[in-house]
């Protein structure tokens, strides 16, 4: 077995599920004969994204801008907190509750402040992207710190390592795993935070693209907006699975996937 039919069993049936589903879709529409305002076909949703491909480009820019930047700024600032927790267990006792409860503010009711505190540029779609980033790579890197193992630490005591050596040599390597695993929650919804800053209130960007073309009756392109969306997602997300093979190439899962293609392009023995 090749490494391509490898790839063939990863990839081969979410992709056979999406294109069912989509020629599904299709027949669906043209047998019934929606109205599109009301569900617009697959082949309508892609010609009308083809023929808007400028202005639908005009839009993504701004933000995948906001996404990655706010995406940026959550890692660090989680990065700080998780490390700044992990070394003062008081203060993980007291911050880890308020951590948990801020997951449950809507965002969809502090955003519009957001514009009217910061305006409609692009701040304040920053500062929602990284409220819901900032969690799921916190949460992350601490579980990350807590899957050290204790005997590796003390052994590194025992030679006489100072409590920043163990974290530079054994803790902050065990737990980057976890910050990858963290980081492809994050990107994802970066995107899907970036767009809803933007429905609230912007003057460029996919949310405030599909809004408009909301109000003006153009579901194909609203749902060309969220098909950018699905893409971008999904690509930000196999980024982050590529840089995680060239950071940690010796983590656990990244190790069996690559033992798993070796052995599938492995000659069978003779008496096999």
């Amino acid at each position: 077995m090749t490494s391509g039919s490898g790839v063939v069993g990863r990839w081969g049936p979410p992709v056979l599920l999406v294109a069912a589903l989509v020629v599904v879709w299709e027949v669906y529409v043209r047998l019934t004969g929606l109205d599109p305002i009301v569900l617009p076909s697959p082949s309508r949703v892609v010609g009308s994204l083809w023929d808007a491909r400028e202005i639908a480009a005009g839009h993504l820019v701004p933000t995948l801008v906001e996404a990655l930047t706010g995406c940026a700024v959550s890692v660090v600032l989680a990065t700080l907190t998780a490390i700044a927790l992990d070394r003062w267990r008081p203060v993980r006792r007291a911050v880890e509750p308020v951590l948990v409860t801020s997951q449950t503010i809507p965002i969809v009711a502090i955003a519009p402040l957001f514009v009217i505190w910061f305006g409609f540029g692009l701040l304040p779609k920053v500062v929602i992207v990284v409220l819901v980033t900032f969690f799921p790579v916190t949460v992350a890197l601490l579980d990350g710190f807590g899957r050290v193992d204790p005997e590796a630490t003390t052994l590194l005591r025992s030679l006489g390592a100072t409590s920043r050596q163990t974290f530079r040599s054994l803790r902050w390597p065990s737990a980057l795993p976890s910050l990858f695993t963290g980081l492809r929650i994050s990107v994802v919804y970066a995107v899907i935070g970036a767009i809803f800053g933007e429905y609230v209130g912007a003057t460029s960007g996919l949310g405030i693209w599909m809004k408009l073309s909301q109000n003006s009756f153009r579901t194909d392109l609203v749902f060309g907006a969220i098909l950018l969306t699905a893409i971008v997602s999904f690509a930000l997300y196999l980024g982050v699975g590529v840089a995680e093979r060239f950071v940690v190439p010796w983590s656990p899962p990244i190790r069996a996937r690559a033992n798993a293609r070796a052995t599938a392009g492995r000659p069978a023995s003779p008496g096999a």
